[in-house]
C-alpha cells in the first residue's frame, strides 16, 4: 500500500516534451509533467504540468477524461465548433472523453491534472 500523497511534496522527475509536428499550431511549445500518482496499469494518472505559451489540435478517445485546476497562467480550449472556454488561476474543468478541439496556452500555465483512460 502506498503511502498517502500530499502534492507539497517534493515533486518526482519532470518530463519534458512537445506536441507532434503534425498537431502544433506554429512552433510546439514545451511542456513538462512531473505525474505524482498513477494506478490501474496507468488507468488513473495525477500530477503537475507546465507549458509556455503555444497551441495545439487535441483529440481525447472515448474512454479518456482530464480534470484540471489551473495554478497560474491562463490556458484556452476550444472545440470544433468554435466554442471556447478560458481558464485562469484558481479555476477549474473537465475535457470530456471524446473531445475535439484546440488546446491553447496564452500565458505560461501550471496545472494540476486527475487523468482517467479506460479502454
Amino acid at each position: 500500500m502506498s503511502p498517502i500523497l500530499h502534492f507539497s511534496d517534493p515533486a518526482p522527475d519532470v518530463v519534458e516534451d512537445r506536441p507532434a509536428l503534425s498537431r502544433a499550431i506554429g512552433a510546439p511549445p514545451l511542456r513538462l509533467t512531473a505525474e505524482r500518482y498513477s494506478a490501474d496499469s496507468g488507468a488513473l494518472s495525477m500530477g503537475d504540468w507546465e507549458c509556455e505559451p503555444g497551441a495545439w489540435r487535441i483529440a481525447f478517445h472515448d474512454g479518456r477524461h482530464e480534470f484540471f485546476q489551473v495554478i497560474s497562467g491562463r490556458l484556452r480550449i476550444v472545440d470544433t465548433a468554435g466554442n471556447a472556454r478560458e481558464f485562469g488561476p484558481g479555476e477549474a474543468g473537465v475535457i470530456p472523453a471524446g473531445f475535439i478541439g484546440t488546446f491553447e496556452v496564452l500565458e505560461r500555465v501550471c496545472k494540476r491534472y486527475v487523468m482517467v483512460d479506460r479502454p
